[in-house]
């Protein structure tokens, strides 16, 4: 009962951590990736086409998207670990009779929460410029649900790692930021030479943009099935790593 309350609390904590912020933390994520869709659309739309029948600001919708709910969940996690660090107050999450699953969940929720807000933006937003079709809208969910916990445990990493802020930019500029940008979030794979192809198809995050992207439009670079199992393994291995590194109390407990 205690460990529930404390669960609850964490995350009401995190919710509050960016909710009260929303113009920074929501409003301005929108508005960058609405000047990517403009911006784009407009110099490409008359010259590249993807999938047969999807204009091209259609096929940037979801990968824009997909983009701002990777990037907002690692954000949210990584920057309120980093926070407590500095600051010091990171023991008041230790000291309460708080599981490690628990933490885990509060953070990664919390996570979930921001970036999937914001990516419903990318894609409400976006109806005003272009008709976007969702033919299947479970597998965009899944797709949704396991890509931003992905990025939110990675965020969760990131902020144990980190000792300063200094490091948590490098991890996000020289690793999330380079993922999501060649994950096909501007084009499709098939267009690349074979072997950047098979760079691409090293990505993780390329299959959790492509299956989302399926939601859409029945159409997708790889089969969903293969898109999810790829996903769904790398969501296991990167939670269970956040999770032993709370369990040890790495960079937290010294």
């Amino acid at each position: 009962m205690n460990s529930w309350i404390g669960f609850k609390t964490l995350f009401y904590k995190e919710w509050l951590r960016f909710w009260k912020v929303a113009f920074q933390t929501i409003a301005a994520p929108l508005l960058t990736t609405l000047l990517y869709l403009l911006i784009f659309s407009h110099v490409l739309e008359s010259h590249v086409q993807v999938f047969p029948g999807v204009p091209y600001t259609a096929f940037l919708i979801p990968g824009l998207a997909m983009m701002a709910v990777l990037q907002n969940a690692f954000a949210n996690s990584s920057s309120s670990l980093i926070q407590s660090k500095i600051t010091g107050n990171i023991v008041f999450v230790l000291l309460p009779p708080l599981s490690y699953w628990d933490m885990l969940l509060a953070y990664v929720l919390a996570a979930m929460a921001r970036g999937l807000i914001v990516g419903l933006g990318v894609v409400l937003m976006s109806v005003a410029f272009v008709e976007l079709p969702v033919r299947n809208a479970l597998w965009a969910l899944a797709f949704a649900l396991l890509g931003s916990a992905i990025a939110g445990s990675l965020g969760l990493i990131a902020g144990i790692w980190a000792e300063k802020f200094d490091q948590l930019a490098a991890f996000q500029n020289f690793i999330i930021v380079p993922l999501t940008f060649l994950a096909g979030v501007f084009y499709s794979v098939h267009s690349l030479p074979p072997f950047w192809q098979a760079v691409s198809h090293l990505n993780p995050f390329f299959y959790m943009i492509d299956g989302f992207r399926y939601g859409f439009f029945g159409a997708s670079d790889v089969p969903p099935l293969l898109s999810l199992s790829i996903v769904g393994g790398c969501f296991l291995a990167i939670s269970l790593a956040a999770l032993w590194l709370l369990k040890i109390g790495y960079k937290l407990r010294q």
